[in-house]
């Protein structure tokens, strides 16, 4: 990024202009990661004002995810061709319009062509932001520029809830789209008002590798599909396992390709460097546990607690103040200590977080869940802010948008693939936790029938009683819901488990401090 002097700027008035800049580049950001949460709390006011079916609604947050997961990846090679100030203006007017497009949506294809061109256009928008704290600030405002980028990015998908049920309450369904509006054109002409005018680092003129292009696209998209698919229809069905196979058939061929050009669309070498690999699993590790926690908060508030979209976001909004109360801790510490113990502790703190969410019982709400919180939104700043230094933190300026595409897409896939698993072991093993309570009450079970709610006197009639169909009318609603608060409380489990099984990936991180050479 040859027209960049980033890591040089040293006037102040330059410093506030590149500040004011990269403000507006977070004020984009931060609306398209908001999009997707405030949408998801209004799917069924959508489904019901455009008579969409409802195995049919999901799609109206795939078609954004999916589009969503192709752009991250390609930011690097866009960033090359147009320049960062010209892609992220681009690429946050295209948003906007798209989301005034989707407010005016009549029908079921307009809407989901409209997300399809706001997942894109949000997907560039975020890699962007991260890799612009590298080819922006010197060095001593690294940490500064990442953790306000940070905030944003997982204070978006916290506030979501209580933003969307907000909107939703108190005006209209197109409002969670026309929300965007101001923000939007405002991030847009600030970014080209205030961000340094760049050259493209690549010739603009060379061809495109379109057949990557399409592996690269067709193998995310695959891989997307199957991942929201398979909870419900199972891992091994046909169509699944075509999906799946798609996917590693389509990344081979993809990997191969492009290891073999000299300009490739995503330059996977960067891999091969230890300490971007292990930033980018510990990025899809965090992906797990972010997006898991932001779904099985809200799924068991609003299920076993009967809480609608509002209460949820209040309840949820103690992650959010952790988050910012932390964030200066984690600034300042990340200035003074080893990346590596940070982030270690980040992971430690996180994964104690998951799991004590994992003994969540039918009664459990706001003071339940206080702790928990609080854990979390405190350790997500240092699982952010030192794993982003330390993948991104040693390239070279030219590398840094293809690295920042990569470490990006992996948290996307990371969510993707958490949310999978946790459908499957919430869907797919209620049905056998429920027999297995129906069999303890069968036997007699007091502690069981006192709670899950049976009335005592059921059980003191003996185990035929349970086969009555009035009684097992009673009962079943019940049982389902302990089963629920079992299985999420394995899926919490699950997270958690993941979460500190990534801490054994830090000792094998190479650093070294300030100054110093960093060991290839």
């Amino acid at each position: 990024m040859s027209g960049l002097t980033g890591r040089s700027t040293a006037e102040p008035a330059a410093a506030v202009r590149v500040f004011a800049g990269f403000a507006m580049m977070c004020l984009g950001m931060f609306m398209a990661i908001l999009d997707v949460q405030i949408v998801a709390t209004s799917l069924p006011t959508i489904q019901a004002a455009l008579a969409i079916a409802q195995d049919q609604i999901s799609w109206v947050q795939t078609a954004y995810l999916i589009a969503e997961v192709v752009a991250i990846p390609l930011t690097g090679l866009l960033t090359q061709l147009v320049g960062m100030r010209r892609l992220f203006v681009i690429a946050v007017s295209v948003f906007t319009a798209a989301s005034a497009l989707c407010a005016v949506s009549a029908g079921f294809a307009t809407l989901i062509a409209a997300r399809v061109l706001q997942g894109f256009s949000g997907g560039l928008l975020i890699p962007a932001v991260f890799s612009a704290v590298f080819l922006l600030f010197p060095v001593r405002l690294q940490g500064v520029a990442t953790t306000f980028a940070g905030v944003l990015a997982v204070l978006a998908p916290t506030v979501g809830p209580v933003v969307g049920g907000w909107i939703t309450e108190t005006y209209s369904w197109h409002w969670l789209f026309l929300v965007n509006l101001v923000p939007g054109v405002t991030a847009a002409l600030g970014a080209w008002l205030f961000l340094p005018h760049d050259a493209p680092g690549r010739d603009t003129g060379a061809a495109v590798d379109l057949t990557s292009l399409l592996l690269l696209a067709t193998a995310l998209a695959a891989l997307e599909i199957a991942l929201k698919q398979a909870p419900d229809r199972g891992w091994v069905s046909p169509p699944i396992l075509a999906l799946l196979a798609w996917t590693g058939t389509a990344v081979a061929l993809f990997t191969r390709r492009v290891l073999a050009r000299r300009r490739p669309l995503v330059d996977l070498t960067l891999l091969g460097d230890r300490n971007f690999a292990i930033g980018a699993a510990l990025s899809f590790v965090l992906g797990i546990g972010l997006f898991g926690s932001v779904y099985l908060m809200p799924l068991f508030l609003a299920y076993v607690r009967g809480h609608g979209a509002l209460e949820i976001g209040r309840i949820m909004l103690v992650t959010g103040a952790a988050q910012l109360a932390s964030a200066p801790i984690a600034v300042a510490l990340e200035r003074r200590l080893d990346p590596r113990l940070l982030t270690g502790f980040g992971f430690a703190l996180f994964g104690l977080g998951l799991g004590l969410s994992a003994r969540q019982t039918a009664e459990t709400d706001f003071d339940e869940m206080l702790w928990p919180q609080i854990l979390r939104g405190g350790a997500i700043m240092f699982c952010l802010l030192p794993p982003t230094r330390l993948a991104l933190g040693h390239l070279p300026l030219h590398r840094v948008p293809d690295a920042s595409g990569l470490f990006n897409l992996m948290r996307n896939l990371g969510g993707a693939i958490g949310l999978a698993l946790i459908d499957t072991v919430i869907y797919g093993r209620a049905a056998a936790h429920g027999t297995a309570i129906l069999e303890r009450l069968r036997a007699g079970d007091a502690a069981t029938a006192v709670a899950i709610g049976i009335p005592p006197e059921m059980l003191a009639a003996g185990a035929d009683a349970l086969d009555d169909p009035a009684a097992l009318a009673l009962v079943r609603p019940l049982i389902e819901r302990a089963a629920f608060v079992e299985t999420t409380n394995l899926a919490w489990a699950l997270t958690a488990a993941l979460t500190l099984l990534a801490l054994v990936l830090v000792p094998f991180v190479r650093w070294r401090p300030r100054g110093e050479a960093m060991p290839r």
